[in-house]
């Protein structure tokens, strides 16, 4: 299990940690209706499914069932209501309530969209994460949709000393921010080190002024580790790289707060129907 909480942003952490509630109808999965499942922005155990989803008014998602064994119940400490909890870490989800009968189950999860993710899989139990930055990102999120077992990728900005960061302030070095790119994926389906082989197998690891054609401190190649075994597994494959021969530039990095990106930014090429211009898959490791 990897906490998420040094790159969750402090309006996430409001809520998650300090167990508050955003404004009624302002959440992201309110009026949302994909097929998949949500998860716990804290640690990516997967607390919900899709179908289990109904709108309720109130301003925020509702859900008529969890995921077995996922959600906890606690007595608010105002005495009255029922708080709910991730079963794993403790991420404040909201309260849950019965007696409405909204569905024949009669209860309504009345959770926060801050302290969910969302995957378009419907049978995923578990999620890791995993940030790197190399390049433009919309060339990474690109060839990082195309692997088997990423089941949501996210561009944003990160590493900087600006708070809430948009394009132009990481465009202009105002921020100190590098173009990133957020990969949550089932770790039964691909490993941390695979994703972090096609990390360096996807972009010029050896280029020290930007990426390709993009000139800049916005564009260097980083990998930001979550734990000390991302970090181990990171230095691994550099090593391995070094003694294929290449000069790396690649910075190692402890993870900071992750800024999503404006919406225009998110899956660009697939929005637009372009192709990446300075990204290219090269094998690189032996085997």
């Amino acid at each position: 299990m990897i906490l998420k909480t040094a790159s969750l942003p402090e309006i996430i952490l409001s809520v998650v940690q300090r167990k508050g509630t955003e404004p009624p109808f302002s959440g992201e999965y309110d009026d949302f209706e994909a097929s998949g499942t949500y998860l716990c922005r804290q640690c990516g155990l997967a607390l919900f499914r899709s179908r289990h989803k109904f709108h309720s008014g109130c301003g925020w998602p509702g859900f008529d069932e969890e995921i077995q064994a996922s959600v906890t119940r606690k007595i608010d400490k105002d005495g009255l209501r029922t708080e709910i909890v991730c079963s794993r870490c403790n991420a404040h989800l909201g309260h849950v309530f019965t007696g409405e009968k909204f569905t024949a189950k009669d209860t309504r999860h009345c959770v926060n969209s801050l302290s969910l993710d969302f995957v378009s899989d419907m049978n995923v139990n578990d999620t890791e994460e995993a940030i790197f930055a190399a390049g433009c990102f919309w060339g990474v999120e690109y060839y990082f949709n195309q692997l088997q077992g990423v089941l949501k990728t996210e561009v944003g900005y990160t590493g900087g000393h600006k708070l809430n960061p948009d394009y132009q302030d990481v465009c202009n070095g105002a921020s100190g921010h590098y173009e990133a790119i957020r990969v949550v994926y089932d770790p039964e389906k691909i490993s941390y080190e695979a994703l972090s082989k096609y990390f360096f197998e996807i972009h010029d690891p050896t280029q020290a002024n930007g990426q390709g054609p993009d000139i800049g401190e916005q564009y260097l190649s980083v990998i930001f580790y979550y734990d000390e075994q991302q970090k181990q597994i990171s230095q691994k494959l550099m090593h391995q790289l070094e003694e294929l021969g290449y000069r790396l530039t690649t910075r190692l990095l402890p993870v900071s707060v992750f800024w999503r990106a404006e919406t225009i930014h998110q899956d660009y090429y697939e929005k637009t129907g372009n192709h990446p211009y300075c990204h290219r898959y090269q094998k690189k490791f032996k085997g």
